[in-house]
């Protein structure tokens, strides 16, 4: 049964859809504490209703340089066979003049595999709008009456949904998602400026692979990787590989390195501007628990290419809350 729910999670994967153009995502460092931002089918995994925010400022002090947050809650909606499980999510992005803020609801199928009750596979689907937004008050221009810039913000708001399986074991996960299923629909071209259509404030399909493990050492300390694949099958492939300790399942601290390079022969890399895609980063995350409640997250990143003299690093800061009791009947940690 375990390896049969296996193979149904890869074949979720092979039947999404893929065709995009460019890759664009919110890269939120701290997806390491609370995955339900990027697979829906994660809402409910810790069997307790949830609530986490957080804030990043990337590449601090640079003009025009990303600022990201976002609020959730996901939790249980049957308590009993804890087979439904649902979540709100909340995110704005901006990066120059341009911001996206969305809004999606979620749902998941938990579908238990052991008697224990240590494993499931949840069918996630999540669906909402974004706001996508221009400020040309923020445009620096020559001529004041250049007909291309546009006066003030304009706005538009798209639907969109995204997929997502998630399975899970007392040891390791592994969880597949995609994002913006909608982005190719030809409803994008409505958003239009003086003739000009505006394709670059989209955000495209994206495909997610998550997959990690928990690892005991010894008394007390448990090992914690992680690894974060994303991609547009157009674009970079964007990694994050984190290795973190658990001292006493309260402190948990480790090393994060992001990639964002080439690692598949394409079209992009004959662009002029195909060298701007190269990033990769190193980092510190960390996760206090202060109270049996309450949980305090920081991240900082470090640019290991040449616009690290450019900036102050990247900062990432999150607050979780428990806000019930948890519902498992076999108690067992939930370091995912």
């Amino acid at each position: 049964m375990r390896y049969c729910c296996i193979l149904i999670l890869i074949k979720f994967l092979l039947v999404i859809p893929f065709s995009t153009y460019a890759q664009q995502y919110i890269p939120f460092a701290q997806h390491a504490f609370n995955g339900a931002h990027i697979n829906p089918a994660y809402v409910g995994y810790k069997e307790m209703w949830y609530a986490q925010m957080g804030i990043r400022s990337q590449w601090s002090k640079f003009r025009g340089a990303p600022t990201s947050g976002y609020a959730s809650i996901d939790g249980i909606i049957d308590p009993i066979w804890k087979r439904h499980a649902a979540g709100l999510q909340i995110a704005y992005d901006k990066i120059g003049v341009q911001s996206a803020t969305s809004l999606f609801g979620s749902y998941a199928l938990r579908l238990q595999i052991d008697e224990d009750d240590t494993q499931r596979l949840s069918l996630g689907i999540a669906g909402g709008v974004t706001q996508y937004s221009l400020d040309g008050n923020d445009l620096v221009y020559i001529d004041e009456n250049d007909p291309y810039i546009p006066r003030g913000m304009i706005t538009t708001w798209r639907p969109d949904i995204r997929l997502g399986a998630f399975y899970y074991h007392p040891n390791w996960y592994l969880g597949l998602s995609v994002h913006d299923l909608f982005s190719k629909s030809d409803s994008r071209e409505d958003f239009v400026y003086n003739q000009n259509s505006l394709e670059g404030l989209y955000r495209n399909t994206h495909a997610y692979i998550m997959l990690g493990g928990a690892i005991p050492m010894s008394e007390g300390f448990i090992f914690r990787p992680s690894l974060l694949v994303k991609d547009d099958l157009i674009g970079p492939t964007a990694v994050d590989v984190n290795a973190m300790g658990i001292f006493d399942e309260k402190f948990w601290v480790g090393l994060a390195f992001r990639s964002r390079s080439k690692i598949f022969d394409r079209e992009y890399d004959d662009l002029p501007l195909s060298k701007f895609t190269a990033y990769k980063s190193i980092g510190l995350l960390a996760q206090l628990y202060t109270s049996s409640k309450l949980r305090i997250g920081y991240s900082f990143e470090h640019s290991l290419n040449k616009i690290a003299g450019m900036n102050n690093g990247t900062h990432e800061i999150s607050i979780g809350v428990s806000l019930g009791k948890s519902m498992n009947r076999f108690p067992s940690a939930k370091y995912f």
